[in-house]
């Protein structure tokens, strides 16, 4: 095992204790906002028309019904925290496929914007809903950003994804992408390698779609991220995968990319011009989540909301908060995770960091900044921290196990609705005592 993969072991074994969230049975509402703060907004939309095996985000099978009634009762939540005081220069619409039922998408846009003056709006998506005309209204409705759920052009693998049947082939989705080229500002192509089943030339042949054919805008490319659920599913319908391969793997893409002028926007994100964000934890360290499955960063503490999709639709009908857990990071973790999410982006500005924790960040955080100048993952330059390219790599490992362990997350709420009350209360119970 390589010294990225002992650290990636490392955290998660951090990520496991700090991932443990408590229900909030004393307040189940978010803390009150900071005054004068623009806050940046995440919107959970869980429904797909399919659900992908390696997929651990909180989503469930498209119903019409189902979801025009949430789509309401997202407006009525965001209603609800706008009353509370938060202001929101940012929007991102997240899922699930957000996309499911434009007009009610539209229209949920409008209502963050009649009460919000948000410049920068993202809305993520999937191939088959690529269409000129539903581009279009997307644009006049205000977003300035498509991400596209591709994850690979070979046929073979969408295929094992179950993606071929519902989202067409690998040509067909790369002429779907020029189709639309051009519409919203920028379009991001979502990505994943190291998948089970993909080779070489397989990963090769993507590059050169995106690059040569698409020219996309921005391209993500996310590691293999599991969860203990998807991990079974997976191995069932496509095997398993090799972590030993995925720096090979990285370094073809970045190379790539690169070399045919793209910069890095994050450890795993190259765009086109600069300034371009694929993650939005990269540049704002407190955000309102909102929808079933959704989180909050807020003053140091991670909220969730309740991950029945019924149970929030009653709750937010009834006119109450969403929020059924939360997670209080001590002072050293908070340190912690500002310097994962801002060296995702490549760059920490120091004097920045030490305005943020009273001039206690680097002093704080000396064991880990020396361990990893020793490492040779991460250079001062006197004003900043910037990644090396060992670093970038590193920092891949380390958001993919920070992102493996959410997933993780995210199986034990849901897991945990269809638990009886009496079990989860004696589990509560003696989670308090120890």
């Amino acid at each position: 095992m390589n010294i990225e993969e002992l650290l990636g072991s490392f955290v998660r074994r951090l990520n496991r204790r700090d991932m443990h969230l408590s229900p909030s049975t004393l307040d189940s509402s978010l803390p009150a906002p900071a005054p004068g703060l623009k806050y940046l907004l995440y919107l959970h939309v869980p429904y797909c028309i399919a659900l992908c095996p390696f997929c651990s985000f909180h989503r469930v099978k498209f119903e019409r019904d189902s979801a025009t009634r949430y789509f309401d009762c997202l407006r009525r939540e965001i209603s609800l925290v706008t009353d509370a005081g938060y202001s929101f220069d940012e929007l991102y619409v997240g899922g699930g496929t957000p996309t499911v039922l434009p007009d009610e998408l539209v229209a949920t846009i409008a209502a963050v914007r009649a009460r919000h003056a948000v410049d920068d709006i993202s809305v993520e998506t999937n191939p088959d809903h690529l269409r000129a005309d539903a581009l279009q209204e997307l644009k006049q409705a205000g977003v300035t950003r498509l991400s596209v759920g591709v994850q690979s052009f070979d046929d073979n693998l969408l295929k094992a994804m179950r993606r071929f049947d519902n989202y067409g082939s690998g040509p067909q989705i790369a002429a779907r992408l020029k189709e639309v080229r051009g519409i919203i500002d920028t379009v991001n192509v979502d990505m994943i390698f190291n998948l089970p089943q993909q080779t070489e030339s397989s990963l090769r042949h993507d590059l050169d779609v995106l690059v040569d054919d698409v020219a996309a805008d921005q391209v993500s490319f996310y590691p293999l991220m599991t969860s203990d659920s998807t991990r079974a599913e997976m191995s069932r319908t496509m095997g398993t995968s090799s972590l030993s391969r995925q720096k090979d793997y990285y370094q073809l893409i970045t190379e790539r990319m690169l070399s045919a002028g793209y910069l890095r926007s994050s450890a795993w994100c190259f765009s086109r011009k600069p300034g371009m964000y694929d993650e939005y934890i990269v540049d704002r360290e407190q955000y309102v989540g909102l929808g079933s499955g959704a989180f909050s960063f807020l003053k140091g503490a991670l909220f969730a909301n309740t991950f029945s999709i019924g149970g929030y639709m009653e709750l937010l009908e009834a006119g109450k908060s969403s929020v059924a857990s939360k997670r209080a990071m001590s002072a050293h973790d908070q340190k912690r995770y500002y310097l994962l999410m801002r060296l995702f982006g490549g760059t920490l500005d120091k004097e920045c960091a030490e305005e943020r924790f009273n001039g206690e960040f680097q002093h704080g955080l000396w064991a880990e900044l020396t361990a990893l100048k020793a490492i040779d993952a991460v250079r001062d330059t006197g004003k900043s921290l910037v990644l090396t390219e060992r670093g970038y790599y590193l920092w891949v490992v380390l958001m993919r196990e920070f992102f493996s362990e959410t997933n993780t997350l995210r199986d034990q709420m849901r897991h945990d609705i269809d638990r009886p009350s009496s079990v989860r209360n004696s589990e509560e119970s003696t989670n308090v005592r120890a």
